[in-house]
């Protein structure tokens, strides 16, 4: 990236150990990578960790600090184990309890007081200070808590609180992405690779290995801030690829 591009940092932490065993499969790193990366905010971490208490007021309390922005998904349902709202309400040290407007909207939403239970009237517990975010499809909302925002885990519930709320997010110089193709191996483009990337250290340059019609394909993504210099290094690349003669094709993202 360039010296004088403005980065903004996130993080995104999956509590759930149905993640972890592999019964459930995770979608929503993914996309908030994406939508965050649309924005200006680049994804420098994702970590997952269990239904544990200190695990997930530890891991919070580490992230908040270090990035400009954390995104929690899952743990926020109406179950035993759902204790992501408590924990966070533990790593700022405050108490928790019924948000008066989650209340309200699910006391409409519910309608039949039989239906609203107390196993549901749980989601609407809130850390003192916390602010809620929309939840558009199930009503139950998230919640933020400085730099902190806590969504549930089901991807559609997950993706609508995100786009509730995205308008308070204030991003960087966006990233952008150009890709070239080739039918050289990694083993061959190596070592011209390695002298780009010195040659260009504002960029981050990838090597993805892959096949692609039954042929040995590398996809070669070159990513930073500063077009003009993606444009020079794809240049040099693509170069480089043909005078060894490979196939180069380049796609801008």
């Amino acid at each position: 990236m360039s010296a004088s591009a403005k980065i903004v940092t996130a993080c995104i932490v999956v509590i759930g150990n149905e993640i972890l065993s592999g019964r459930t499969r995770d979608s929503n790193i993914q996309y908030l990578a994406t939508e965050l990366g649309l924005l200006g905010v680049q994804v420098r971490e994702c970590r997952i960790i269990p239904d544990i208490e200190e695990t997930i007021v530890a891991t919070i309390n580490e992230v908040r600090g270090k990035f400009d922005y954390v995104f929690t998904t899952g743990g926020i349902g109406p179950t035993h184990d759902d204790i992501t709202a408590d924990s966070i309400a533990k790593a700022f040290g405050v108490g928790i309890s019924e948000h008066p407007e989650a209340l309200a909207r699910m006391t409409r939403h519910y309608g039949d007081p039989a239906l609203f239970t107390p196993a549901r009237r749980r989601m609407a517990r809130v850390p003192h200070g916390g602010s809620l975010v929309d939840n558009p499809v199930s009503v139950a909302p998230g919640f933020q808590m400085e730099n902190v925002f806590t969504f549930a885990g089901i991807p559609k519930v997950a993706e609508a609180m995100f786009q509730s709320m995205k308008h308070r997010l204030v991003g960087g110089d966006p990233v952008l992405s150009r890709t070239v193709r080739t039918n050289l191996p990694e083993g061959i483009i190596a070592e011209p690779l390695g002298a780009l990337q010195k040659r260009y250290g504002d960029l981050d340059i990838g090597s993805y290995p892959a096949f692609r019609n039954g042929r040995p394909s590398v996809s070669l993504v070159l990513r930073g801030t500063d077009d003009a210099r993606l444009r020079a290094a794809v240049v040099e690349l693509m170069d480089s690829i043909r005078g060894m003669n490979g196939e180069a094709e380049e796609f801008a993202q």
